[in-house]
């Protein structure tokens, strides 16, 4: 046998991943799908070929591609909201954070998630287990928001008599404001692009624009 072929590099042996990894893969390609095609575009050969494995495999870990589309919208979804409203202790004040985090959902780089929830929500009509999860996802924002405002209250930083109300009350503004991330807002007037920093102010019995004199730049 010559030198040459004894010295050939042995091919690369393929590290077998554990399911909890294999899975997780799966999961985070499929929310990478959903925030820059859409959740309708989730299906098993889409994934496969996305991870250059077998459609066989994808069914093993998800048996009902339905069960995919919700994880993959939970996993993107939660990764805006501890993006947005970090749990636990966070650095600056109630003031400062809920500042940020109205400034950050203004911002052209969580458009792609806007329209997300919008294709979550109106796919949602006919899929319960998307349904279920979006409804379990609107719960976590509400319970972080009303965490956040709470401990503004208890700083002496806020004023409402009801935290959790008054957080509705601002996802339902960010939430109709995000009706029009498909639409050309370079016309909004201030008062409009301002509205949900505006409704927070109001409502938390903040001076006018308190809120936007502690937007971080």
């Amino acid at each position: 046998m010559s030198s040459s072929l004894s010295s050939a590099p042995e091919p690369p042996k393929r590290v077998r991943k554990t399911p909890e990894a294999r899975r997780a893969e799966i999961v985070a390609a499929a929310a990478a799908i959903a925030l820059t095609e859409g959740l309708e575009c989730i299906t098993v050969r889409r994934i496969a070929d996305e991870l250059a494995v077998r459609p066989g495999l994808i069914s093993h870990y998800f048996p009902a591609v339905e069960d995919l589309v919700a994880e993959a919208f939970g996993v993107a979804a939660t990764a805006e909201l501890d993006e947005l409203i970090p749990a636990g202790e966070a650095p600056g004040s109630a003031l400062e954070r809920l500042a940020r985090f109205l400034s950050l959902t203004q911002g052209e780089r969580y458009d792609s998630t806007g329209r997300l929830w919008l294709n979550a929500r109106y796919l949602s009509r006919q899929r319960p287990v998307l349904r279920e999860r979006v409804g379990h996802q609107e719960g976590r924002w509400r319970e972080r928001l009303t965490g956040l405002i709470e401990e503004g209250v208890a700083a002496g930083l806020f004023r409402t008599e009801d935290p959790l109300v008054t957080a509705v009350q601002i996802l339902v503004v960010l939430d109709g404001l995000g009706v029009h991330v498909n639409t050309d807002r370079s016309g909004h007037p201030p008062a409009v692009a301002d509205l949900a920093a505006v409704t927070a102010e109001r409502e938390l019995g903040l001076p006018k624009g308190a809120l936007r004199a502690h937007t971080p730049h």
